[in-house]
């Protein structure tokens, strides 16, 4: 099946005489002195200069089919690091081509001394399947994937993928891949079309016998901007990444998108009856959780919409979000073969201070489960003039998600026809110890911004131990209505608040 991580939008990458966002190193096996003020410097000298594209691979390598792209593989006894036995990672490439055209430069940085690791087409295997194509200058790795014994000793099992303009995708211990990641946004869903900055160049540190986490150092490029990012990614029970970056901008940009996460969301059980379908429900992520400024804790049930929709949570200094898969059990699913319940949680957690903006949340139609149609990322107030830089800090966990943070979780939302008119929809939440047995004790707070609502029942759930939330709504004739519920005892929040948005 053709998955997301095929990226069928690439924009060309920026390159100048006088400093080339895809500058190699005349003598591959040449050694310098690293230092991470390099990296910096470049991406501020390319800022500077106009944005020039690329050179692509021939057409021959874009002109691939899928499965004749998927027909050639890197040979993992080629990988960086195979043959060392002090280092606790292994490195392998990607080949380019299809939607891969344009190679990226890759370093490795070895007790402070860069090298470049030159292209070599041998490192991969292929099937008769794949064609006999022309081997010229052009070529080089379009992407990287990160190995170590994550579980086993002896055995390098993948935890982290980069490939794809600005794209990477991580897994936890026992989960496979789902949502993706990005370095930046630029002009996320805006008509005048949305611009998609590329890692251009990685260095690689080689880590130690014992070491629990690869550092890898990058250069973004794009009309817009460049960018020197710094991302530390640790494996243990989750795949934790430290992301620290400076962003220079080449032009004004009003409209800029920090920790990107985009992912897919098809169907559950608030639109099941739309879909024909064995399954009970299809995606990689189920909801969009923010913990913010003020204390709150928000579960944004995910959708798919008829049209394309925006949210925007208003928001000052932000302790976290992230798109999350709840639902854990393949039940839940009933897919063999995409295991659609192992797919990882990925949660932002800012450093710093991040001030005033937005966690935005975009929602676009999808009839396929193919397509990545959901996009979250935090959208600062202030915008980003020419010449001006910005720096990040944040970290990212792939796994199950945050902690509870002390309420009671959402853990399904759903929603059809009730028994006489109007719409029910209910809301089932977590046990918690804090849920009184009693559950004429816990008061229900429920809003909408348009129609008619019920006050709601409260009962509890044999199948889950936890309480479940009822309501019948009415929109009279309303398209869209934005609901809020939460529960609360003795005035206090007892579970997480639930947001939602029902459209025609």
């Amino acid at each position: 099946m053709l998955r997301r991580e095929v990226i069928t939008s690439l924009l060309a990458l920026a390159a100048s005489p006088a400093i080339s966002a895809n500058q190699s190193v005349p003598n591959a096996q040449a050694v310098q002195e690293f230092d991470l003020a390099m990296v910096l410097e470049r991406a501020r000298m390319l800022a500077a200069q106009p944005y020039r594209s690329r050179t692509a691979v021939s057409k021959e390598w874009t002109n691939l089919t899928y499965d004749q792209y998927r027909a050639i593989w890197f040979n993992e006894r080629h990988a960086l690091w195979a043959d060392r036995s002090d280092t606790s990672a292994r490195v392998d490439m990607f080949a380019p081509g299809l939607y891969f055209p344009h190679p990226i430069e890759i370093y490795e940085v070895d007790s402070g001394h860069v090298r470049n690791v030159p292209f070599d087409f041998s490192a991969f295997d292929k099937t008769d399947q794949f064609p006999d194509l022309p081997i010229d200058e052009t070529l080089g790795y379009s992407g990287l994937r990160l190995r170590a014994e994550t579980q086993r000793e002896k055995v390098f099992q993948e935890f982290t993928v980069f490939q794809g303009a600005s794209y990477f995708r991580a897994i936890g211990p026992d989960q496979i891949y789902g949502l993706s990641a990005r370095g930046l946004a630029i002009d996320t869903a805006e008509p005048r079309g949305e611009e998609f900055p590329d890692f251009v160049a990685f260095w690689l540190e080689r880590p130690g016998t014992d070491a629990d986490f690869t550092r890898i150092h990058a250069l973004l490029d794009s009309p817009s901007c460049t960018g020197a990012y710094t991302i530390d990614i640790t494996h243990k029970s989750v795949t934790k990444m430290r992301i620290r970056a400076t962003i220079f901008a080449r032009k004004d940009i009003t409209h800029i998108g920090i920790a990107p996460l985009t992912s897919m969301f098809q169907f559950d059980q608030t639109n099941r009856d739309v879909f024909f379908d064995f399954r009970p429900a299809v995606h990689d992520s189920d909801g969009l959780l923010i913990h913010n400024g003020a204390g709150e804790i928000i579960w944004r049930p995910l959708a798919n919409p008829k049209t394309l929709q925006i949210s925007s949570f208003q928001d000052d200094g932000p302790k976290g979000f992230g798109l999350m898969q709840r639902p854990r059990n393949f039940s839940d699913f009933a897919d063999l073969e995409a295991l659609y319940h192992r797919r990882p949680s990925a949660w932002v957690t800012p450093n710093d201070d991040w001030g005033a903006g937005a966690v935005t949340l975009v929602e676009i139609p999808t009839d396929k489960e193919i397509y990545d149609n959901i996009v979250a990322y935090w959208r600062p107030n202030n915008e980003l003039k020419q010449g001006q830089s910005l720096k990040l800090d944040y970290d990212l966990d792939w796994g199950v998600g945050p902690p509870e943070g002390g309420l009671a979780r959402v853990v399904n939302t759903s929603a059809g026809a009730g028994f006489s008119s109007g719409i029910v929809v209910t809301i089932d939440f977590a046990p918690h110890s804090n849920m009184p047995s009693d559950l004429t004790e816990v008061e229900k707070l429920l809003q909408s911004s348009a129609g008619r609502i019920s006050s709601g029942v409260l009962q509890r759930n044999p199948e889950t131990g936890g309480a479940r939330l009822a309501f019948t709504f009415h929109p009279n004739g309303a398209e869209l209505i934005e609901f809020r519920a939460q529960l609360r005892l003795s005035s206090e929040p007892l579970s997480e608040v639930w947001l939602y948005r029902w459209t025609v």
